[in-house]
């Protein structure tokens, strides 16, 4: 079951299947996409993803699937993988709030998501190794990028799960906390970022992608960032910010 509520320009989406750790199955993935929709269309300033009861999601939902038949590129190629594309192309900065575990689909909503704060207790890995099949959803271009080859082989052949004070150690995520004290400040976070310059943050999340996604060399980027400068000049934001500055109070920004 994924919830979805909307209050003072932030989203925030539910994954709320408890009883089975919030692990998604094929009509959970469709009910996800559709809470991102819905958001998008209310025209939202920040998201925040998080999940009900013990964990935050523990990935698939194999309780009904027979090995047999099971259509894997369906589920993955068909569900996953556009979900997790329109989850971190959405057009406003997002926050996802992890606990517990986070594994397979689920390590790969925490990936789509543009700022992520763990648990010290969460626990994130590939547990693959007893199921005879591999880590998905992108968890290899992460540990691979972040972690190195050997370190991201030895997790996969051993099934060793990382704490979220390991796995923000190893600059997986964004930061660890208090497990009492994640929710909170993910909230926080997405508040505060609602009340900011949403053209300029959509700026550095478009240009963050495409340093990741097309390794651009550093002059390279330099010019992207020129461009993306000029064109918030022509933002009510960018005038705001800099009057507010020579005025020396504090800006109000709104999103244009």
């Amino acid at each position: 079951m994924i919830d979805l509520t909307i209050s003072d320009d932030v989203a925030t989406v539910v994954l709320n299947a408890p009883s089975t750790l919030n692990s998604l199955d094929d009509q959970a993935l469709r009910d996800l996409g559709r809470a991102y929709d819905e958001a998008d269309a209310a025209g939202v300033r920040a998201l925040v993803l998080r999940g009900e009861g013990r964990a935050f999601c523990a990935g698939r939902d194999i309780s009904a699937v027979d090995p047999r038949d099971d259509d894997v590129m369906g589920y993955l190629g068909g569900l996953v993988t556009p979900l997790l594309q329109r989850m971190a192309r959405f057009p406003a900065p997002t926050f996802a709030a992890a606990h517990g575990a986070c594994l397979g689909v689920g390590l790969g909503l925490l990936i789509a998501t543009d700022v992520v704060y763990v648990a010290e207790s969460a626990k994130i890995g590939s547990p693959f190794a007893a199921l005879g099949a591999t880590l998905d959803s992108g968890g290899h271009a992460l540990f691979v990028d972040r972690l190195g080859a050997h370190k991201t082989l030895d997790l996969i052949y051993t099934g060793r799960l990382m704490t979220g004070t390991e796995a923000v150690t190893s600059g997986l995520f964004s930061r660890a906390l208090p497990d009492d004290e994640v929710l909170q400040t993910t909230t926080d976070a997405a508040a505060t970022a609602a009340r900011g310059a949403t053209a300029a943050f959509l700026a550095s999340k478009q240009l963050v992608s495409r340093i990741r996604d097309e390794r651009l060399a550093l002059w390279e980027s330099i010019d992207f960032e020129n461009t993306a400068q000029a064109a918030l000049c022509d933002t009510d934001d960018y005038r705001e910010g800099f009057a507010a500055f020579q005025e020396k109070r504090k800006p109000e920004f709104h999103g244009r």
